[in-house]
């Protein structure tokens, strides 16, 4: 007989206990001296099962086989030993969960979905349970994992969610790519070659695939040499012509190196682009035959008056890295840039463009900012990203930059310009009608987290996601939760930064994702839909939030469904990934609501 003596009310981990993993047996010693915590006491076995699972808490462990227990009262016990409802998040549901970085048991997701996360959310940033260095080597091996299973198969998500603007920034499809290249096996490194010239779009990035890669350990060899020449040969002469002006060098390499070290073709016959090479190269070339914004740089660079070189912008649409640094203090210099100026450029330098006094009330420039940040199709076709967006809207709203000594009034037609903006960068999304609880984790590791190193915490964006929703089903609710929930005071009409100002005053907690059903059953409201917006550290709960879900199900008749939306790159769920009503979703994928809205309708 197991000795049930000494049995006690399971514990809440410590911040930062990883917990042990799940045991490959669910009988196991381990498992059985956990079943033994769920034991009922004498007091609460005439309770019955109905009234115990509404409870969504164990009863507490005492001994239920002392002198002159009924039969019937220790068959009950058994039956309440394996009774997944009663299992705390402490402890395994099934051999399929293991611990995830709080100590608390979810379900692991697969290699795919891992990867998805890491190209759309990055590991740069800690997470509280986590360091920056920890989850990249994490997500790292992941990656290698997926090139080693299915090389066409990585390539074809790291090109897709590049080329599509679903993830924020860049740098993780080039990391995935840089360790396809440094793989061993020839078709991985074949793979991974054919996928540069889609994800690496600019000089930038291209630079930066170069210096990941040789970090990583990877020569100059054959391989790495036609990658760069067939990106040279690629670029028609003029859009070579204004990548080698507006990127000339990033991470240690410039064009000039990577020319002399690949050699690429170029055309024997096109004048302007043998003298464009002989240029970079620093070789002598015919000056007649540079291309036009070659010349005009070379020109800006030698000028000493800003009515020169608004004149050279406005012919030849120089950009803004073209300039001499003195000239970016010149107003004058900022309305000759604007008109040609792309997106992700504009929402970076509204801040200097206030302060100098370009962007002001009834201004022909203010008319034109507020044009390109509402217009839908440019947003869409500059690739630019919700979050970038957010971002900038946190940063400008604030008056001062992130770094550096610049300040500004902020504009409000410009604010709410960025908050109309961030709606309209995600992809139309068709409502589902259905009634959706959105549910926003507010414990500390989402309030310690900054997303991507932005000013905003994972608590806080998650609540701009929420919102993205709201505006498009008409029937939602917010709530937020960590060890308890409370109802926010959120709407759909609501500003962004008044929304993620409310969710930084909620208290946190310790984090229990069962909250919402446990809430929606509690107080009889008619969900369909549950969205949780989590980093899916979960440990605190006396019942499994896939068990909490179910009882939901069971007590209302509504097949209600699950959508996890997950804020961090790590490898857990608290979505069940055989249950066709759960769903995981990245947090900050721009296409996430359009998807969110179809599940919810199927």
């Amino acid at each position: 007989m197991i000795d049930q003596t000494r049995s006690s009310s399971p514990r809440s981990p410590r911040l930062g206990h990883a917990g042990p993993r799940a045991p490959s047996n669910w009988l196991s010693h381990r498992s059985a001296r956990s079943l033994v915590r769920v034991q009922p006491s004498q007091g609460e076995v005439a309770q019955t099962e109905e009234q115990v699972l509404t409870r969504f808490e164990p009863p507490r462990s005492r001994s239920c086989m002392s002198e002159g227990t009924c039969e019937e009262e220790k068959r009950m016990s058994y039956a309440k030993l394996v009774n997944p409802a009663l299992v705390p998040q402490s402890q395994p549901l099934n051999d399929r969960q293991s611990g995830n970085n709080a100590g608390g048991y979810v379900f692991a997701i697969d290699q795919w979905k891992r990867l998805e996360r890491f190209l759309i959310l990055g590991s740069d940033a800690a997470t509280f349970y986590q360091s920056a260095r920890s989850l990249t080597r994490d997500n790292a091996r992941v990656v290698v994992d997926c090139w080693n299973l299915e090389p066409a198969r990585t390539a074809s998500m790291i090109v897709e969610i590049s080329n599509e603007g679903r993830a924020p920034k860049n740098s993780p499809a080039i990391f995935a790519l840089a360790l396809g290249v440094c793989n061993d096996a020839v078709q991985v490194r074949s793979a991974a070659f054919d996928a540069v010239n889609k994800v690496c779009r600019t000089s930038t990035h291209l630079f930066e695939f170069i210096e990941v890669s040789r970090t990583l350990g990877k020569g100059w060899g054959r391989g790495m040499k036609r990658v760069v020449a067939r990106w040279y040969d690629g670029h028609p002469t003029n859009s070579l012509a204004m990548q080698a002006v507006k990127y000339r060098s990033r991470n240690g390499y410039d064009h000039a190196r990577l020319i002399k070290c690949a050699h690429p073709l170029g055309d024997n016959d096109d004048l302007a682009r043998i003298a464009l090479t002989r240029w970079i190269c620093g070789r002598e070339h015919d000056v007649k035959s540079l291309p036009n914004v070659v010349k005009a740089f070379v020109a800006a660079q030698d000028a000493t008056n800003s009515k020169d070189l608004v004149r050279l912008i406005r012919e030849h649409k120089l950009p803004r890295e073209a300039l001499p640094t003195w000239a970016l203090r010149d107003a004058e210099i900022w309305k000759a840039l604007l008109p040609h100026m792309r997106m992700t450029a504009l929402i970076r330098n509204l801040g200097v463009m206030t302060e100098l006094g370009v962007l002001k009330p009834f201004s022909g420039e203010l008319d034109t900012v507020l044009e390109c940040l509402l217009n839908r199709d440019e947003l869409h076709k500059s690739r630019i990203h919700p979050f970038a967006l957010l971002q900038a809207l946190a940063v400008y709203k604030s008056g001062k930059a992130v770094k550096g000594e610049r300040s500004w009034n902020p504009v409000s037609k410009v604010t709410d310009a960025l908050n109309d903006g961030f709606y309209a960068s995600f992809k139309n999304v068709v409502p589902s009608g259905k009634k959706h609880l959105l549910a926003l984790d507010v414990s500390g590791s989402m309030g310690m987290h900054k997303l991507m190193n932005s000013p905003l915490s994972a608590r806080e964006a998650s609540a701009a996601m929420a919102l993205v929703t709201a505006a498009v089903e008409p029937k939602t609710h917010f709530v937020g939760f960590s060890s308890n929930l409370v109802d926010i005071d959120i709407s759909s009409k609501m500003r962004l930064d008044e929304a993620t100002r409310k969710i930084s005053r909620i208290p946190m907690g310790c984090t229990d994702c069962a909250q919402p059903m446990i809430h929606a059953l509690r107080k009889g409201l008619e969900v369909d839909t549950f969205v949780v917006y989590t980093d899916n550290e979960t440990y605190s709960g006396r019942i499994h939030p896939t068990e909490a879900l179910k009882r939901y199900r069971k007590e209302t008749g509504i097949h209600a469904k699950l959508i996890v939306v997950g804020m961090t790159s790590t490898g857990f769920s608290i979505a069940d990934p055989e249950d066709g009503g759960m769903l995981d979703l990245v947090g900050f994928d721009s296409s996430a609501p359009s998807v969110m809205a179809q599940f919810s309708r199927d």
